[in-house]
C-alpha cells in the first residue's frame, strides 16, 4: 500500500511507511510495464534510494499571530509551496514541528525531501 506517488519527466516516487522489499519493487515494475501510456522498453529497473536529505528549519514562531495556536504541518507546506527556493522539490513525508524548548515560543521543523 503506497502513502504518496509523485511523476515527473525523470521517473516515478512512491512513498510508503514499511520497508520495500524486492517483490515489491517488482510488483510497482511489472504494472508500470503493463501500462497502455508507457512504452516498456523505456522501464528503467526500480529501485530504493540511496540516502534521504532532511533539512532542519530554526528560528520559526511556534504559536501563530493571528490565532495564538500552535504552527500546523499544513502552515508549512503552504510556505514551501510559495517559496522559490523549493521550486521542484517533493517532500517526502508531512514536516515534524516541535518546541525548541519546553518554555520557548521558537519551533524546529524538520523537513523530509
Amino acid at each position: 500500500m503506497a502513502d504518496f506517488i509523485c511523476s515527473d519527466s525523470r521517473g516515478i516516487i512512491v512513498t510508503t511507511n514499511k520497508i520495500a522489499l524486492p517483490s515489491d519493487m517488482d510488483t510497482i515494475e511489472k504494472y508500470i510495464k503493463e501500462s497502455d501510456n508507457i512504452n516498456s522498453n523505456n522501464v528503467l529497473p526500480s529501485q530504493l534510494p540511496q540516502s534521504k536529505s532532511y533539512l532542519k528549519i530554526l528560528g520559526i514562531p511556534y504559536l501563530t499571530s493571528n490565532t495564538f495556536s500552535p504552527i500546523t504541518h499544513n502552515q508549512v507546506e503552504e510556505v514551501i509551496k510559495r517559496t522559490y527556493l523549493f521550486n521542484d522539490i517533493t517532500l517526502a513525508s508531512r514536516p515534524c514541528i516541535i518546541k525548541a524548548f519546553p518554555k520557548s515560543d521558537m519551533a524546529v521543523i524538520w523537513i523530509d525531501i
